[in-house]
């Protein structure tokens, strides 16, 4: 497998300046739009479809990041008292972390995966949205995979056959292997692959639910 070939081209200070601010932007409204859809009972999925959680694995870690960013809240408050203009800072700065943990982890949960009539929509939280039409898809098998830490997103294998790793816990139990190269829009931008690979809670009902359309 190649090194990661995700943003092929070097952006310049500028361009990366403008990246950095436009992600952090899309991923404040993904938060607040996954706080929206979960208060309201409309997880993002399309008609038809059904939704497979992927976010297991991870959930409990982001319970304790949550825990933790409320415990601090007072305990900050107790420091900063005397300091009224410190002290409303701090407090307005705590209440905003915690908003997000708690939306960032909500993005998993009102943003599943889901197989319905148009294909298969691969999510990884409020980011991530790869859609796949039955047209595109080739095969859907049960591979699972596990990987080093910090491995690369896109791979090309000795073939020259581009694999998309969406991996939980550095894990992968489904691959989807595409009728031909195709181009999917990520957060880092565009890359054309060959092979989607992810990780889906419950992988035999997911491919339950898959063959009822191939």
């Amino acid at each position: 497998m190649s090194a990661d070939t995700t943003t092929t081209s070097r952006r310049s200070p500028w361009e990366q300046t403008r990246y950095i601010a436009r992600r952090a932007l899309t991923m404040e409204i993904g938060i607040w739009q996954s706080l929206y859809r979960f208060l309201f009972r409309r997880p993002r999925v399309p008609r038809g479809a059904v939704g497979f959680t992927y976010h297991k694995q991870v959930w409990t870690i982001l319970m304790i990041f949550i825990g933790l960013s409320a415990f601090e809240i007072p305990i900050l408050d107790l420091i900063v008292h005397r300091w009224p203009v410190v002290r409303i800072a701090f407090l307005a700065l705590g209440i905003w972390g915690l908003t997000w943990m708690i939306g960032l982890a909500l993005g998993f949960v009102t943003r599943p995966h889901a197989v319905g009539p148009g294909g298969i929509r691969v999510r990884n939280g409020a980011e991530t949205d790869v859609p796949l039409a039955w047209d595109d898809v080739e095969s859907v098998s049960l591979d699972k995979q596990a990987d080093e830490a910090k491995a690369p997103k896109v791979t090309v294998d000795d073939q020259g056959r581009r694999t998309l790793w969406m991996r939980m816990q550095n894990e992968t139990n489904i691959e989807v292997a595409l009728e031909r190269a195709t181009s999917i829009r990520l957060p880092s931008g565009t890359e054309t692959v060959n092979v989607v690979r992810f990780w889906v809670d419950e992988p035999r009902d997911f491919l339950a639910e898959v063959r009822k359309y191939i």
